[in-house]
């Protein structure tokens, strides 16, 4: 049985905690949080748990074998720092830190230990997530021209750091996993209406090698709740809607007509009428992938698991981590200087 804390009761902690319980694989030892109302309500719910205020003395538990950690962004490197030098596998919620510096060292750390970093980029081990890298992968879809990306929602509303940390983090992380690559440079504009020096908004363009544009918009400060990705390829599109549990995934046969996008002989020429817009372009049959049905928390938990039973090694370890957190301090850097497009390091 692989023993656990985990730190963090808050928004998303409970959901960890439950299914780490539920696994069959692991139990977890201990909650972490400085909110004794949150502690007592942990309690109630998971009554076999030991809940404490003091991180030091769970984290110096030599029968723990690893630690969660969903608390705010600005906590992580200390928490996970303390815990790997204790020998401790971390699993953390993205983004792994709030600095590159910071990231880097964490990464170099679990080198040194041989303990396992992962983070917590949930929407790699979702299913549908799944089928669309398979759709690349198999071309599909042809060569990717751009994908757009939008994730909204009304709060929750953070404090120590923006909507793009928050938000677009998610989708640096799936667009890349996507595309097997890292942006190269990434431009962006930000709007502070809440709270001054934090983005509520996101509007942000990431440029990949081979041409490829990624759009985002993400925002907390939105009526509605959205999960809507478009795939726009050379020979078919793609559309992935996350909110949508029953079929996530529509597959659209739609392109431009070859000899129309290459002005060939056959060019329609001059497109006055409805009727020869039509013959521009070609509208195939839309079709709705089967997608299994799992709960993607579920998946990265187990996969956790894996991964300190040395049966696997992390999708979204602390390196690809590190990864989406440079793409993250590029598009901080580019919204300080008025949306100038900013190179993203390599490693």
């Amino acid at each position: 049985m692989i023993e656990l804390a985990v730190v963090g009761a808050g928004h998303w902690g409970p959901n960890l905690i439950n299914n780490f319980s539920m696994s069959g694989r692991s139990r977890v030892r201990y909650v972490v949080d400085r909110d004794e109302n949150r502690l007592a309500a942990i309690r109630a719910r998971f009554p076999s748990v030991e809940v404490r205020t003091d991180f030091e003395s769970v984290v110096e538990d030599a029968e723990l074998d690893g630690v969660v950690i969903a608390t705010p962004t600005s906590s992580h490197f200390e928490l996970a720092r303390r815990a790997m030098a204790q020998g401790k596998h971390v699993l953390v919620e993205k983004p792994l830190t709030d600095s590159v510096v910071s990231s880097r060292e964490l990464c170099a750390l679990a080198e040194n230990k041989g303990v396992v970093l992962m983070v917590g980029h949930v929407f790699l081990y979702n299913e549908a997530s799944r089928r669309v890298r398979d759709f690349i992968e198999e071309d599909e879809l042809g060569r990717i021209y751009y994908i757009s990306m939008v994730r909204t929602n009304l709060g929750p509303i953070r404090t120590d750091v923006d909507a793009a940390w928050d938000l677009a983090a998610h989708d640096i992380s799936l667009a890349s996993f996507w595309l097997d690559a890292w942006p190269t440079s990434v431009s962006a504009m930000g709007g502070e209406f809440i709270n001054p020096g934090i983005a509520d908004v996101v509007f942000a363009t990431l440029r990949y090698p081979n041409g490829v544009l990624v759009n985002l918009h993400a925002s907390w400060l939105n009526p509605r709740k959205s999960r809507d990705i478009t795939v726009v390829g050379e020979k078919k599109m793609l559309t992935f809607d996350d909110v949508d549990l029953e079929t996530p995934l529509r597959l659209h046969d739609k392109q431009v007509s070859e000899f129309h996008a290459k002005g060939g002989a056959d060019s329609p020429g001059l497109i006055d009428s409805f009727s020869s817009f039509r013959t521009s372009v070609h509208l195939g049959e839309v079709t709705e992938p089967v997608v299994a049905k799992s709960e993607p928390l579920r998946n990265e938990c187990e996969h956790f698991l894996d991964c300190v039973s040395g049966l696997a090694t992390p999708i979204s370890d602390g390196r690809a981590g590190l990864a989406v957190v440079r793409v993250l301090d590029a598009l901080s850097l580019s919204m300080r200087e008025g949306g100038r497009e900013v190179g993203v390091p390599s490693e």
